[in-house]
């Protein structure tokens, strides 16, 4: 319940703010996540994200697998492609190998990418729910 005067805040895509979905250190996940929330991954996850909401990767987080969404930021580790409509950042600690779609990028000293990027093209939105999140051919994961 909010108390009074309190308010939730929206961003220009209508997704709340304060609606975070969360996989914590220690997590382990395998499958598909596709939400119109926001997403803050700090274990394990091996598979596709779309989400209309911001991606957040920490330092601990690790993922294996495509990703769609608008926005992102990247302090742990990803392997796949990476497709974010909006801004894509890498920060220090962060390691992508895979392709990146994005319309602007910044990047950290310190971060390690491998693979090809393009900016300025605004990627596809993410998924609608029922809707499978597209995959590169031969994108097998492996531990």
């Amino acid at each position: 319940m909010l108390s009074k005067g309190a308010t939730t805040t929206k961003t220009t895509d209508g997704v709340s703010d304060n609606a975070i979905n969360r996989i914590v250190e220690g997590t382990i996940i395998e499958g598909e996540i596709r939400c119109e929330s926001n997403i803050r991954i700090d274990g394990i996850f091996t598979g596709n994200i779309g989400t209309k909401g911001r991606l957040v990767i920490g330092p601990t987080g690790k993922i294996e697998g495509n990703i769609i969404c608008q926005n992102a930021e990247i302090d742990g580790f990803v392997k796949g492609k990476i497709q974010v409509a909006q801004l894509l950042s890498l920060k220090s600690t962060a390691k992508v190998e895979g392709d990146i779609f994005t319309d602007k990028l910044a990047i950290e000293p310190g971060a390690a990418f491998t693979g090809m990027c393009s900016m300025g093209q605004k990627p596809k939105e993410a998924p609608k729910p029922n809707e499978p999140i597209p995959t590169t051919p031969n994108q097998g994961v492996k531990s």
